[in-house]
């Protein structure tokens, strides 16, 4: 059972940390430059999280495997876990773009990549409804703070209304609002359309991980050690243990219980460097809290697993 477990927590993050050293690879090969990296960023930015985004939610049945209880306790913890990492990160850091990529590495996690191997590898994919409704309700909002965030936390000042605008212009917030429209009005695209709304979604993860790979600098990793040591140790540890505790203590077991890992254990978003580089946050930190924290979620994650496991609560 321990070694069944070590897999599960590998091949969940194992390809992720491949297309990242693929990407590192394709820079040292000379294959893309700095300014390279920035457009295709963009490039991922604009066209392909927006159709990832879209593609979360549309022709979702939301009543199906829909757990009311489960859905309340996630989005609850969440917004308590998101409003005292910001009250954490505003004690700790000074800089106002590292505020911004210091909040969205703790409080958001790559729980679209994460959450269908997890259950998929424990319970069987027949048994996958329940966290693929949970991925429609919560990964909306992870990017709705995490959009939030970042315009607050530019650097600046910005005004109520700029804020706003920046929000409402986001590609991302755009791509969901069309995916719940097309929920809420049972909207059917030509097969020719979703098709390829599909591929350009499919794309998405891979490219941003590629382009995360290439843009990585170890020495930058230097500037920004002290800040990535808090943010890994709040992601890995400080969240799983608050919210997975409180989890079993509400009475969460089984498909639930593993949803609830793959939520808030997993490691840091990876959409979230894009973001970062994209909205003049501190890139460099938000790239290095992905990297970082996707490789030593192999082991955390696998402890969270085994502790779970061995306790008998699925």
């Amino acid at each position: 059972m321990l070694l069944d477990n070590l897999v599960i927590s590998v091949e969940a993050v194992a390809p992720m940390f491949l297309v990242m050293a693929a990407g590192v690879l394709v820079r040292r090969k000379g294959f893309v430059n700095d300014q390279e990296v920035k457009r295709v960023n963009r490039l991922i930015f604009v066209v392909l999280f927006p159709c990832l985004m879209f593609s979360n939610l549309y022709g979702k049945e939301l009543s199906d495997a829909f757990n009311p209880r489960l859905a309340a306790f996630a989005v609850g913890m969440l917004a308590a876990i998101y409003l005292a990492t910001v009250v954490f990160v505003l004690k700790v850091e000074k800089n106002q773009k590292s505020r911004g990529a210091m909040i969205q590495a703790i409080y958001r996690s790559n729980f679209v990549i994460m959450g269908i191997p997890i259950v998929a590898n424990i319970f069987g994919s027949e048994n996958l409804a329940m966290t693929s409704v949970m991925i429609t309700i919560i990964v909306p909002i992870f990017n709705v703070l995490a959009v939030i965030t970042l315009e607050i936390f530019r650097g600046g000042r910005p005004s109520p209304l700029h804020v706003i605008a920046g929000i409402l212009k986001n590609p991302m917030i755009i791509g969901a609002v069309l995916g719940m429209l097309a929920v809420a009005l049972n909207i059917k695209l030509p097969d020719f359309a979703e098709n390829t709304v599909g591929m350009l979604a499919d794309a998405a993860t891979p490219m941003a991980l590629l382009m995360l790979g290439a843009s990585f600098d170890i020495k930058s990793v230097e500037k920004v050690k002290r800040n990535l040591v808090i943010c890994m140790t709040g992601r890995l540890i400080v969240v799983p243990l608050i919210a997975l505790t409180c989890g079993v203590m509400a009475g969460f077991r089984d498909v639930a219980l593993v949803t609830l890992v793959a939520i808030f254990a997993a490691p840091t978003a990876v959409s979230s460097f894009t973001m970062a580089q994209q909205m003049d946050s501190d890139g460099e930190l938000a790239g290095a809290c992905v990297i970082f924290s996707s490789m030593f979620s192999c082991l955390t994650m696998f402890g969270w697993i085994f502790v779970l496991k061995s306790m008998g609560l699925f």
